[in-house]
């Protein structure tokens, strides 16, 4: 792949990194209703921004815990084309698992509103939001050169793929909250609650198929 190729190629994965961000950030699931609620229950707009920031900490620490992994594995090299492969059929697997069980886990009812940052992380964890960012995160790690051979080895066992791993989760979960912290805003202030009710606005599906579209793409894409 040529150098303009490269970098192409990388600019359409970082969108993708940002994009899966702000999808997140405007799935209802994903907690902005939380902070709506605590901005109505105080009766303070700062109230419903504060919420914010437990939010984004625990959807940051879930993306971390699916990708840092994978940045140890990226080690090795050898069996760096396999790890792709299994990492996008496990999306594709974990997307398909969505689909079929649409439900939000009820155990995350149990945790109450107030540890918003425990309900965060526990609700990107159980609908795949850091898994999503796997194969985005390891086609980064490609066009970066971090697999051109076994020389390319000593450098990744220092900080080159964790750096790559907190600077994806981070620009994701700043996308996130964002996406989501606006359209709280707007609910809070002028839409209301009927906004969150109405029946079409549910993209369990619609993020089920999504996570299957990635890990597909990741496969097609495979060098």
């Amino acid at each position: 792949m040529t150098g303009s190729g490269i970098a192409w190629a990388s600019s359409g994965l970082w969108l993708a990194v940002i994009a899966s961000g702000l999808f997140h950030g405007v799935n209802p699931g994903m907690g902005w209703p939380l902070a709506v609620s605590a901005g109505l229950m105080k009766n303070n707009p700062r109230a419903l921004v504060a919420a914010l920031w437990p939010l984004t900490v625990g959807h940051l620490l879930a993306t971390l815990l699916m990708i840092l992994p994978f940045s140890l594995l990226i080690t090795l090299v050898y069996w760096q084309r396999q790890i792709q492969i299994g990492a996008s059929l496990l999306v594709i697997g974990f997307g398909i698992f969505r689909f079929i069980n649409r439900r939000h886990p009820r155990a995350l009812a149990r945790i109450r509103p107030t540890q918003l940052g425990l309900w965060s992380f526990a609700v990107a964890i159980a609908h795949g939001a850091g898994l999503m960012l796997v194969p985005i995160y390891l086609g980064l790690c490609r066009t970066a050169g971090f697999g051109r051979g076994h020389e390319a080895a000593a450098g990744l066992i220092g900080t080159t793929g964790l750096g790559m791993a907190f600077l994806v989760s981070v620009v994701h979960a700043v996308a996130m909250i964002a996406a989501g912290g606006l359209l709280a805003w707007l609910v809070y202030c002028y839409l209301g609650l009927k906004f969150v009710s109405r029946s079409w606005f549910n993209l369990d599906a619609t993020w089920a198929v999504s996570l299957i579209l990635v890990g597909a793409v990741s496969l097609a894409f495979l060098p």
